[in-house]
């Protein structure tokens, strides 16, 4: 009898043991969390607010808004949010739709008849929900350099007819490719349906009423520079503080600043399916809405994953959606120059995470990790390490990028007494999309600039046969790019076509849509 007995205490210490591993982490736990992602993933600034059941269990700021100024970083410390911005234009349209001023299905050309796509069918059969769902049928990222990096004088009025410019590399309605234009244009729906521009529209319609009273949209509505983070970067070695981007148009596509405190009422207003305040009597949009926002709209190749058990994969209208474990999650992420977020929703769970930082690469690593972490936790997995997983991967995959640079320049290095004729190369080119770029001597250096993107301007370096390194002055991010140039005859270069050196480049900087072709 007491061996049995012994054994039940036994088996009931393990059980507890183990029940203990699986456990949902605890407010000391995230802290502890956060701690160990800024030391391991270098990481200068971030913040978190995790919400259970309509309230917040952990909220908090961590290391510093600028390693030059060292101010601390708290729960009220305002970031660039970037992509997150997006399911904010969703739930502007949402709202218009229950005021039933548009429908989702109304075509784009009705409001903006200007709006010109790739060809006649597809300009005539856009919809709104077209505009949110990446299945244009353009590529990745096109068009992105009319505002990547910041600074180009590119307009809202320039985007409406841009896409016919553009050549589709792949079906309408058929596959997903990532676009930020479009909600742009969405932007301009919400401005000429309303009659306030988009950044009011954000400001009255969802801030004041969810009492996000400390965010703004756009750089205009910057009121207080007191408590606001500043962008870093590890792009060309050591932390650095870098340029704050510069919104300008692409308030729709990522143009929001937020904080945790103000994040957290925003992800319990959409776990509650639109209802917010105390009584939740008050809806921002319907919870048919709320339902339309999180059905996958365009469908992405579902990842094989046995630790989470996932069945499907897609993009909503805002959102990127999946399940884990039989549960619905609703999340999305966002970058800037310096600045990386990410917002992770299981309202089976009644859950959500919002993790903001200012750390170009770790930040993204150290949101993904931490996030993961919680959630694993609420799902009874076990603890998969993922901050060093991220440690590891981020090491290796900067390795990987720095290699392949590296051997770039020293190759350029290697020849730059080589003798070529820079005359053959100077002139004006231009793109039917991009405008003009001009190849030129500055000094002795055969020099690069765009006239309508000051900020993409550089030296230019031989590198092989009738191709050029370009070193841009522009290094907040990592986007060198080489230069092609094509000769019919001989003579002067007739056009040239581009492309990034690092494999690690943004997609933004989509210098391989670009065909520059001599004017001058």
């Amino acid at each position: 009898m007491k061996k049995i007995i012994v054994k039940i205490v036994i088996t009931s210490a393990i059980l507890f043991t183990c029940l203990q591993s699986f456990a949902q982490l605890s407010s000391s736990k995230i802290d502890s969390l956060m701690q160990e992602a800024i030391h391991k993933l270098k990481v200068a600034g971030a913040a978190i607010a995790v919400v259970k059941d309509g309230k917040v269990i952990h909220l908090k700021g961590y290391g510093v808004n600028s390693i030059d100024t060292k101010q601390l970083t708290t729960e009220f410390t305002n970031f660039q949010i970037a992509s997150n911005s997006k399911a904010f234009t969703t739930a502007a349209l949402s709202i218009l739709v229950d005021e039933g001023k548009i429908k989702w299905d109304d075509k784009v050309k009705d409001y903006i008849p200007e709006f010109k796509m790739y060809n006649e069918y597809v300009t005539d059969n856009f919809n709104i929900v077209d505009l949110l769902t990446h299945r244009s049928g353009l590529a990745l990222g096109a068009g992105d350099l009319t505002f990547f990096p910041d600074g180009a004088d590119f307009t809202v009025k320039d985007i409406t007819t841009i896409f016919q410019n553009f050549k589709p590399v792949s079906a309408f309605r058929t596959t997903y490719n990532y676009d930020n234009l479009l909600y742009i244009i969405a932007g301009e729906v919400i401005k000429r349906v309303s009659k306030m521009s988009f950044e009011d529209f954000i400001q009255k319609r969802i801030f004041q009423p969810l009492q996000m009273s400390n965010s703004f949209i756009g750089d205009t509505l910057i009121n207080d520079m007191k408590d606001l983070s500043t962008p870093h970067s590890t792009a060309t070695g050591a932390l650095k503080t870098i340029n704050r981007f510069n919104i300008g148009m692409i308030s729709p596509a990522g143009g929001i600043y937020s904080n945790v405190n103000d994040m957290s009422k925003w992800m319990i207003m959409q776990l509650n399916r639109g209802k917010y305040g105390n009584d939740k009597k008050s809806s921002l949009f319907s919870t048919a809405n709320s339902a339309k926002m999180w059905t996958i709209q365009t469908v992405l190749p579902n990842y094989v994953s046995e630790r989470y058990n996932t069945h499907f994969n897609g993009y909503g209208l805002g959102w990127l959606l999946n399940d884990v474990k039989g549960n619905l999650v609703a999340m999305h992420t966002g970058g800037l120059p310096g600045m990386l977020s990410q917002v992770t929703l299981v309202p089976d769970l009644n859950l959500g995470i919002v993790v903001l930082t200012n750390t170009e690469s770790g930040g993204g690593s150290l949101a993904f990790a931490v996030t993961r972490a919680i959630t694993d936790s609420y799902f009874g997995l076990d603890d998969a390490k993922w901050i060093d997983n991220r440690a590891r991967n981020l090491k290796s995959n900067t390795n990987n990028i720095d290699e392949v640079t590296k051997k770039v320049w020293e190759k350029v290095d290697s020849l730059k007494l080589t003798k070529i004729k820079n005359e053959d190369y100077t002139g004006m080119y231009e793109d039917k999309w991009f405008g003009k770029m001009e190849v030129f001597m500055k000094g002795k250096q055969l020099w690069i600039k765009s006239l309508r993107s000051p900020k993409l301007n550089g030296p230019m370096y031989f590198y092989n046969t009738n191709t050029f390194a370009i070193k841009w002055e522009y290094q907040d991010m990592n986007c060198d790019a080489f230069a092609a140039f094509s000769f019919k005859e001989k003579g002067k270069a007739q056009s040239f076509t581009m492309k990034g050196i690092s494999p690690g480049i943004d997609f933004s900087f989509d210098f391989g849509d670009l065909n520059l072709i001599r004017v001058k």
